[in-house]
């Protein structure tokens, strides 16, 4: 199988619920391929069912990686799912299998095709006395010690926007610099220009809205609750990142008996409706680069991206 593709991958992308997976599966079976997950929630092991994770199954017919391999206490950084996937993808190219990248954070597919800044690790006590205030004392207190401290990161972040006020401020406060700063010395891609193919699911909006309630209603009735209830029962930081996965905080206030089902059902749906409006918005603004394309034109562009893959010029 050494010889069976060159370096090209196969990179898809699109809002949630828009039919990714099964897509990418049946293109890895088709094809010899290995699918590599670039969704930011589904490397969490303890979000199995509420992120729409490849099943048991699934993964038993060809090989997928950084799909639950990081425990719900970890703050996993875009820097180390990189790292991860460096390791995915030589192994991708070693066994000469397609490798195809699949997910819908826009953050991890720009750092795999124009690379990433290099932060130095942040020291957790930092970390943890800037979550601290921004718990104490509000986004927007933080926000004002963010523009004495940075101002022309804080000009650029959204009022509203805890974690990346917060991200900045820890920056700052460690290195002495800007996050603006490292982002010009960053690491280089790792897959430059003319190495993949990349596909951006765009289905119409009612249509995708729909498929977002339906696939709701689906994992409850798979045990996302049970799933939650677990995670909300481990007493973890509400700031990290898996604590706020979609309908994870309106789902933890149902089982606190702060909302009914319903109510906490409606939450989880508007989020993830408005989180894909923001996918659609960064992938058309960051990633040009990617083919926007119909769900139901899809598997026409996959065997054209699978065939130029095993085409070495």
């Amino acid at each position: 199988m050494s010889e069976r593709h060159s370096s090209k991958a196969v990179l898809i992308a699109g809002p949630t619920a828009s039919g990714k997976s099964a897509l990418a599966l049946e293109l890895a079976l088709n094809a010899g391929g290995i699918v590599i997950n670039a969704d930011s929630m589904q490397v969490y092991r303890d979000l199995r069912v509420i992120t729409a994770r490849p099943t048991q199954d699934e993964e038993a017919r060809i090989p997928h990686r950084l799909y639950g391999h990081v425990d719900a206490a970890v703050n996993f950084s875009a820097g180390a799912w990189v790292a991860d996937a460096a390791k995915a993808l030589e192994e991708a190219r070693v066994e000469g299998r397609l490798p195809i990248f699949i997910g819908g954070t826009g953050l991890y597919f720009k750092a795999l095709t124009a690379g990433l800044s290099v932060v130095p690790p942040i020291p957790a006590e930092i970390r943890e006395d800037v979550r601290a205030r921004l718990e104490r004392n509000g986004v927007e207190a933080l926000h004002a010690e963010l523009a004495r401290r940075d101002p022309r990161a804080a000009e650029r972040l959204n009022l509203r926007d805890r974690t990346r006020i917060a991200r900045a401020l820890e920056v700052v406060e460690a290195t002495g610099r800007s996050l603006l700063d490292w982002h010009h010395e960053g690491q280089p891609p790792l897959l430059p220009k003319d190495s993949f193919r990349a596909v951006f699911l765009a289905p119409d909006r009612d249509e995708l809205y729909a498929r977002i309630d339906a696939r709701f209603e689906a994992m409850l009735g798979a045990g996302a609750l049970t799933e939650v209830e677990q995670l909300s029962a481990r007493g973890l930081n509400p700031l990290l990142p898996a604590m706020k996965a979609h309908s994870v905080p309106a789902l933890i206030r149902h089982l606190r008996g702060e909302l009914s089902l319903e109510e906490a059902a409606t939450i989880g749906r508007a989020d993830t409706r408005h989180y894909a409006k923001r996918q659609f918005t960064w992938f058309r603004h960051q990633l040009p680069e990617f083919e926007w394309v119909k769900p139901v034109e899809a598997r026409g562009w996959l065997a054209a991206a699978a065939g130029a893959a095993r085409d070495p010029h």
